[in-house]
């Protein structure tokens, strides 16, 4: 898609992380630490944004067009899930098996019955309070889902961006190396980076394809209907 929001510059180090990290603060307090140590599992679990951490110093716009919320369950095939206490909802394959959280790689999993390889994945971390947006990563789409790729040994199939419920979400689509395929988003909200990985087989994807792109379509950080 073409990209409306300003070019800023990317830098590959993660010392450059100060926007979601804080870490050009000159004493290295109990607090930067701690926000040192949760964005470093969130770059595990994302696969690599860390050293792809755009300077805060420069504001970003949004797009301008809002993209609706997805919310077809494409004949039963996804069913809604909300969670009060985290506060987000989304739409997830309906009768696979749920896993609350596994420290260090994910908060919530939903698992295909008979291939684990088949899942989806939410994740999150705390972020500096005067981080608001996912585009703190850099504005260039395309440029940033590259840097990802070559993190997963992977194809870049898609990168774009779009505007739901005043949230800016980034979405990647990546052919692994290993023989699987995956949908990735990322987004920033509630003081917190959100992650949402839909992952199958790659002989698997043609049939796999809008259901997780529902999936990724459906998810917000809110209890919105």
């Amino acid at each position: 898609m073409k990209f409306i929001i300003q070019a800023l510059s990317i830098f590959a180090v993660v010392q450059s992380a100060s926007a979601f990290a804080g870490l050009n603060q000159p004493t290295k307090t109990s607090g930067d630490v701690s926000r040192r140590e949760s964005f470093a599992n969130v770059a595990a679990i994302v696969g690599g944004v860390a050293g792809i951490i755009a300077s805060p110093s420069i504001a970003s716009a949004y797009p301008s067009d809002e993209t609706p919320r997805v919310t077809s369950r494409l004949g039963g095939l996804l069913e809604r899930y909300g969670d009060t206490q985290r506060g987000l909802s989304l739409l997830v394959p309906s009768g696979w098996n749920k896993f609350e959280g596994e420290v260090g790689a994910y908060d919530i999993k939903w698992q295909d019955l008979v291939d684990q390889r088949e899942n989806v994945k939410i994740s999150s971390t705390p972020v500096k309070s005067t981080t608001t947006s996912i585009n703190a990563l850099g504005d260039n789409v395309q440029e940033i889902g590259e840097k990802l790729a070559v993190k997963r040994d992977a194809k870049l199939i898609k990168a774009e961006e779009r505007l739901t419920d005043n949230i800016l979400f980034y979405v990647f689509e990546f052919a692994i190396n290993d023989g699987t395929h995956q949908l990735l988003s990322l987004s920033v909200a509630k003081g917190k980076i959100w992650s949402v990985d839909c992952n199958t087989l790659e002989k698997r994807w043609s049939k796999r394809s809008e259901t997780y792109n529902n999936v990724i379509g459906s998810f917000l950080p809110n209890l919105s209907n």
